[in-house]
């Protein structure tokens, strides 16, 4: 296997330059990028960057959703050694700031007119930011501001320079190392100035390689890219598996069209975090408390049998005969209509992590015949650090460690971790590096956890989260809040759930309550509110 994204991408479009690499849906159309013009367009993009000044190690900022040329522009960027660095699209400008001037950007390629004003809002604190490429033209046509551009006039100028220099992409593309740094990504910065995470080609690909020989992911398989490019997780199952599998990755219209175009595409692979999967299950109930009487008592009746016996068809495990006829009658009538409605019907692998999910909204799409499981990883760690075999996917762990993972707990109980795919440093923050990363590889996830008797990682919260009750009768004992709040969450009319009870006799729970899923069941039963406060 070639060991650089780009090397990737051009041993892809040598060897099936027609098979689709990613499509992309515009004005309700579907439109198709072969892994040849997959190429074509990142040497042209590559070629123009180069002509513009892009200079090896040095970073590049990518702001935007889930679009092809996006991806191409990050593969340019690669191309010539430089370091792409996707910011999230709903950041404000001044959260730009920050890492824009930590990493001495000078380049960008962003989105649109929205993406535009962000950095001309910005362009006075970052005096270096000299070139600004848009992808998508509307509402820019007036903008005439030094060194903004549009990305399809930089194509058009790469394109020229690659006729006259048609070796300088393959030569900058053979200069690369699988030790080349390959991308930074900014932590969340919740306790001060967000952390620049450095992976490089090698901790990346090691990982996406690892996840795709787990869960046997080939070139037929085909993922939605909906979650934003910043994120990590996006970045291995949209990009860094993209290019490892050679799968299709299928880029939305817009966030307000994610549900259709799920159906439209029907995903063999996908990930969700839980909340994600909690609103999903929420539409499936208000629907159902809307309609007939028939469709309602059919419903409860299938999901009794779905929830008694389908995670044990799932995992392989034997079944009656008269479970099995009710299993497969509810399949037809129920179960296949629901996996359709989600846009999971083609669903071969689903997976959930950020945080914990509950226990019977776990059971629930495995009792309905979504092969969902959990993984356990972060930023730091390329993702995979544990995955969950088929037919050992339990609500309470994140599975076992994965291909080339260590794990030991510290005194405290803190998860450590050792791994090809730990990051290579924060940028520019050789203190915070030294707290995470041991002198001897081991990185601190500052998780609290323990291995179970199946050699399964069983994740307790963060350590600094954990609580101790005092007093009564279950004094000293530890409780998780987390574990509490996603066991309420599950209720279809709590939106969020927040615990409390460290150093305290009892645990203490404040609820969010689902406006809508409530309002429903209001309007059911003829009970008049004026707003929230009413139906709290």
């Amino acid at each position: 296997m070639q060991d650089t994204f780009p090397r990737l991408l051009l041993e892809h479009a040598a060897r099936r330059p027609n098979a689709p690499a990613m499509r992309e849906k515009e004005y309700g159309i579907w439109q198709t990028t072969t892994w040849a013009g997959m190429a074509q367009l990142v040497e042209a993009i590559a070629c123009g960057l180069h002509q513009a000044g892009l200079q090896r190690d040095e970073h590049m900022i990518v702001i935007g959703a889930n679009r092809p040329r996006l991806y191409a522009t990050m593969l340019a960027a690669q191309s010539l050694g430089a370091i792409p660095v996707p910011l999230y699209q709903d950041a404000v400008g001044a959260e730009c700031v920050f890492p824009i001037n930590n990493a001495d950007v000078r380049f960008a390629v962003v989105e649109d007119q929205e993406q535009v004003d962000k950095m001309l809002e910005i362009r006075d604190r970052c005096p270096q930011l000299s070139h600004i490429y848009y992808d998508d033209p509307r509402g820019l046509r007036n903008y005439d501001q030094p060194g903004l551009g549009a990305l399809e006039e930089l194509i058009a100028s790469g394109k020229a320079f690659a006729q006259i220099h048609p070796q300088v992409f393959r030569e900058q593309v053979d200069l690369a190392k699988r030790d080349d740094v390959a991308a930074m990504f900014f932590t969340s910065g919740t306790t001060g100035n967000p952390k620049g995470v450095v992976h490089t080609h090698s901790t990346l690909i090691d990982r996406a390689a690892v996840g795709t020989r787990f869960d046997k992911l080939t070139e037929n398989d085909e993922v939605l890219a909906y979650l934003p490019p910043a994120w990590i997780g996006q970045n291995i199952f949209s990009y860094a598996q993209w290019l490892v599998a050679g799968y299709v990755v299928n880029c939305p219209e817009s966030g307000a069209t994610v549900t259709i175009d799920l159906k439209e595409v029907g995903p063999t692979y996908y990930f969700a975090p839980p909340r994600v999967f909690e609103g999903l299950l929420t539409t499936v109930m208000i629907r159902m408390e809307d309609a007939g009487a028939l469709k309602r008592k059919m419903f409860h009746t299938f999901m009794d049998v779905a929830r008694r016996i389908g995670p044990n068809k799932l995992d392989g495990k034997p079944v009656g005969l008269m479970d099995s006829v009710m299993y497969a009658l509810g399949n037809l009538f129920v179960y296949g209509p629901l996996r359709n409605s989600l846009g999971m019907s083609r669903v071969r692998v689903a997976y959930t992590a950020g945080e914990a999910i509950g226990p019977d909204l776990f059971s629930f799409y495995r009792s309905i015949g979504i092969n969902l499981k959990q993984l356990y990883g972060s930023t730091e760690t390329a993702v995979f650090v544990c995955l969950q075999p088929d037919h050992e996917a339990r609500a309470d762990t994140v599975g076992v460690p994965c291909e080339g993972v260590e794990i030991k707990l510290s005194e405290t109980g803190e998860i450590l971790v050792k791994s090809p795919g730990l990051l290579k440093e924060y940028y520019k923050n050789p203190a915070a590096t030294a707290e995470v990363l041991t002198a001897d590889g081991w990185y601190h996830t500052s998780d609290a956890g323990f291995i179970d008797a199946s050699g399964h990682l069983k994740i307790i919260d963060r350590v600094k989260d954990v609580g101790r009750i005092k007093g009564g009768a279950f004094d000293k004992a530890m409780f998780a809040p987390k574990y509490v709040e996603n066991k309420l969450k599950f209720f279809s009319y709590i939106k969020e759930a927040v615990a409390y009870g460290d150093q305290r006799e009892k645990v203490c729970i404040m609820v969010n309550i689902d406006m809508e899923a409530v309002g429903n069941w209001a309007e059911r039963r003829n009970l008049p509110y004026a707003g929230y406060t009413d139906l709290a």
